[in-house]
């Protein structure tokens, strides 16, 4: 089976609860990814439920981005 991940994932402020969809890079299913939000680079870790990551004095969360599963061969 192969894995085909969506490039883009949505940031949730917990501050505030304002979400917004950010690029990602480096994504490790169930381990990390880096989220591009504006130019500022935010290094994301899975905490066993959702993804946490911390900048600018701001905590992000996240579900991560979609993946989809193809079933190759016979």
């Amino acid at each position: 089976m192969r894995a085909i991940v969506d490039n883009k994932a949505m940031l949730t402020n917990t501050r505030n609860d304002v979400s917004v969809e950010a690029e990602i890079d480096n994504f490790q299913e169930g381990k990390s990814f880096n989220a591009f939000l504006a130019t500022n680079k935010i290094p994301m870790k899975w905490n066993g439920k959702i993804y946490v990551g911390n900048a600018h004095g701001m905590e992000f969360t996240s579900e991560g981005p979609d993946v989809r599963y193809i079933k190759e061969g016979r």
